[in-house]
């Protein structure tokens, strides 16, 4: 990091949501310029190994960024890598050219990544061949280091006193060649990531986060793939609208087709056929084209072809013998939404209220989000099911249970046993 980085992040990091006196005017935030300027896109197998020895090669962290079409294409598949390291410099990876990205992935192996919002990128980065055995997380490291904005620009712009270029994020980055200009927005992601590292370990390291933080990390790099959602049909939008098995068959038969025509054509599934028209075809239950063509979703500019797909879709769920209809949707595992408490049992309707006020505080006075600091879902176990004899130990073995790192439980089981002591 420059020397008038080092002072912007210092400053920033000092006056986090502070403001100029009236009679300074702010001084205008200088536009982030790549400094080698926007590196060429590697799409040859040639060009992918000059970049494995230059990156192995390197030194410190690497920073990485994957760009993905969501809402264009189907699956989350990554559509551009980013990267940049010390002595490397940054590279531009087409996955679309270079499909297989397990031998930078390999090169990369016991080096520290740096992802803003990791959580977001691992999944296509694995796909590709990319696993990180550590990494540090600049967006969950600027929520436990209490910044209120925690995108990558408004982070940039606040630690390093540098503004990043916007409007790009949501384009269709399937688009092939990629414009220039969408090019340099990817380069710059990775430009200052490694310097917003450095600056928001120091300031982590000053609050006494950066164990809790080291944490928060290794859990990320050492979780498992997410497993495949059950009964994925159950989320389309609008779903509590359904009430009957029947009408519940005539979305699962047209989430299902148009999942299946997503896939062969490589679109979003949105694009397809929207959630709302399927819930309305599955309220309506049309007997034939005709009526199908009538409801909202379903209008003249669809294709007869198209039109009669779903209203076969449609029939086969009317079809269905009882046995093979959906069964209402179970309640998932856990307590029930906490708004039913109360009636449901008042004590423990008392002993979540004392935990998430005693959670509240300690989350204000510690500057972090709270859920952050313990997962909503969590308190709402312990409280609904909390142990028999409610001792330190007990309290902290069930929160370890249900996911809780080292420090959280630190922090929070001493507050969590006397709210439910007050409450017993």
């Amino acid at each position: 990091m420059t020397d008038a980085q080092e002072t912007a992040a210092d400053t920033s990091l000092r006056t986090t949501g502070g403001a100029p006196p009236d009679d300074v005017a702010p001084a205008p935030i200088p536009l982030l310029e790549p400094r080698e300027g926007i590196p060429p896109v590697v799409t040859s197998d040639d060009a992918l190994a000059r970049v494995i020895a230059a990156f192995a090669a390197g030194t410190g962290p690497v920073a990485v960024d994957a760009e993905r079409a969501s809402g264009y294409r189907y699956g989350q598949r990554a559509y551009l890598v980013q990267l940049r390291r010390e002595g490397a410099g940054s590279a531009l990876v087409d996955p679309v050219g270079c499909p297989d990205l397990s031998g930078l992935g390999t090169a990369l192996d016991g080096t520290e990544w740096i992802l803003h919002a990791a959580t977001q990128d691992l999944p296509c980065l694995r796909d590709i061949g990319m696993t990180p055995t550590s990494l540090f997380d600049t967006e969950l490291a600027g929520r436990l280091a209490g910044f209120p904005r925690v995108g990558l620009g408004a982070m940039v712009e606040n630690v390093l006193g540098y503004a990043l270029e916007k409007g790009h994020s949501a384009v269709d980055w399937s688009t092939r060649p990629l414009p220039e200009p969408w090019l340099r927005y990817a380069a710059l992601d990775v430009e200052l990531l490694i310097d917003l590292r450095d600056a928001l370990e120091k300031e982590l390291d000053r609050q006494g986060k950066l164990a809790w933080a080291r944490e928060e990390f290794d859990a990320i790099a050492a979780a498992p793939p997410a497993p495949p959602r059950k009964d994925p049909w159950r989320r389309t939008s609008g779903m509590h609208k359904v009430r009957r098995r029947r009408q519940m068959a005539v979305v699962r038969e047209l989430w299902t087709t148009r999942d299946q025509v997503a896939q062969r054509r490589d679109v979003s599934p949105g694009k397809v056929l929207g959630d709302a028209a399927i819930v309305e075809a599955a309220l309506a239950l049309p007997v034939d084209v005709q009526a199908l063509t009538a409801l909202p979703g379903f209008g003249h500019r669809m294709g007869r072809r198209q039109l009669e797909q779903w209203q076969a879709a449609v029939d086969r769920a009317k079809a269905l013998p009882e046995s093979a209809l959906p069964q209402p949707g179970q309640q998932p595992a856990g307590p029930p939404p906490p708004r039913s408490w109360a009636d449901k049992d008042p004590a423990a309707a008392a002993r979540l209220s004392a935990a998430r006020t005693a959670v509240s505080e300690l989350a204000e006075h510690l500057h972090m989000p709270q859920e952050n600091l313990i997962t909503p879902d969590t308190v709402r176990r312990l409280c609904w099911e909390p142990p028999k004899n409610p001792t330190p130990g007990a309290v902290e073995d069930a929160l370890a249970g249900y996911g809780a790192r080292n420090w959280q439980i630190q922090q929070v089981a001493p507050l969590l046993v006397r709210a439910l002591d007050a409450t017993a």
